[in-house]
């Protein structure tokens, strides 16, 4: 428990692998601030919960400001939050519209732009983003084009942010997942996702902390968009 205790700070972290990632930079002595909407507070000294909607600029302010006061510095910042609406491109709301933008592209661009400022001004640090591998092989039996337009960006963000501070200490990453074994989805579902994975299975929340955590600790990595999907981004 000294000031040189590394800070992450992991958004969406109430449940399934946002809540798994607190657990895992815990285990590496890393202090961890989680934000969600209804992330509880926490007995661990070392972890600060703030409640709040990422897509609220609020939030993200209130997020690095907590991070800052309380452990002095920001280390790593795992964009995890995000929302996932299917349906047919036509039956798309207004509505969904303006959530998924919010909260995938606006929640990353709020909490990432101070995050960076923070890192740039040590000279060190490192951001990852959870994306998606529909990203990069459309299905058509999961139509999910806000999920590409929204995720997509981030992909691209990843590798421009990653060139932009590449000389100044600060590592940009994202990883794609396949369809990952979470509470979104029922048992009742599981034969279906896992046919859609050329492994023959679903992901698991531990196969994204541990992907996330090679990122952590691969210093010569950046811009790198690394697929965690069972083999979906190869082929079919």
């Amino acid at each position: 428990m000294t000031a040189e205790q590394k800070v992450a700070i992991i958004t969406g972290a109430s449940q399934g692998i946002g809540a798994a990632l607190v657990s895992a930079y815990r285990d590496r002595n890393y202090r961890v601030v989680a934000t969600a909407r209804t992330v509880e507070p926490s007995d661990d000294p070392d972890v600060i919960s703030v409640a709040g909607d990422i897509a609220d600029p609020k939030t993200a302010d209130r997020v690095i400001s907590e991070a800052l006061a309380k452990f002095g510095r920001v280390d790593t910042l795992v964009n995890n939050a995000g929302i996932f609406i299917a349906k047919p491109f036509t039956d798309y709301t207004k509505e969904d519209y303006a959530a998924v933008v919010a909260v995938n592209v606006g929640g990353f661009f709020h909490i990432t732009q101070l995050a960076i400022g923070e890192m740039a001004k040590r000279g060190r640090g490192h951001v990852v983003q959870i994306t998606t591998s529909l990203v990069d092989h459309p299905n058509s039996n999961v139509p999910s084009v806000l999920a590409s337009l929204t995720k997509g960006g981030l992909s691209a963000a990843t590798k421009s942010l990653a060139i932009e501070y590449a000389q100044k200490g600060v590592r940009v990453n994202a990883v794609s997942p396949g369809i990952i074994k979470t509470p979104m989805h029922g048992p009742e579902t599981y034969e279906f996702l896992e046919k859609l994975h050329p492994v023959g299975r679903m992901g698991s929340i531990g196969d994204i902390v541990d992907a996330v955590l090679y990122l952590e600790t691969a210093e010569f990595v950046t811009g790198e968009i690394l697929h965690v999907d069972g083999g979906q981004a190869a082929g079919h």
